[in-house]
């Protein structure tokens, strides 16, 4: 059974910074483009990032170029999210998620459809 899990969200005051960690225990993720999806309340999930699995080319929401940053740690079976600069709009469950990467992943790299398995949340709110 495929395990994710998310760690590293919390509270934070607009500006501030959280590395968010996705870590899989049952499967190794070195196979998979891993994302980073967010929602609001009231609000669909939205992608806000990935990486491939093979040439770790990386792909972001507009909302969060320049201030989020995906990387991973394949020794480690670990994706990560760096957020610097968050605003309260960031405030959302971020969950991560994996897909085994066809023909049309490049295309459409954070769309929901595209993700197979997935974590079960941590919480991210940004307030002062």
């Amino acid at each position: 059974q495929v395990h994710l899990v998310e760690s590293g969200g919390g509270l934070v005051q607009p500006g501030g910074s959280l590395r968010l960690s996705c870590e899989a225990s049952t499967f190794t993720l070195d196979y998979y483009a891993i994302a980073w999806f967010r929602q609001a309340p009231g609000k669909e999930r939205e992608g806000v990032s990935s990486i491939s699995q093979s040439d770790g080319k990386t792909y972001y929401t507009d909302s969060v170029k320049g201030r989020f940053t995906i990387s991973r740690n394949n020794a480690k079976n670990t994706v990560y999210l760096q957020m610097n600069s968050l605003k309260p709009e960031d405030t959302a469950v971020y969950y991560c998620a994996t897909a085994w990467v066809g023909s049309s992943w490049y295309q459409h790299p954070l769309e929901v459809y595209e993700y197979d398995y997935w974590g079960q949340g941590t919480q991210v709110t940004v307030s002062s």
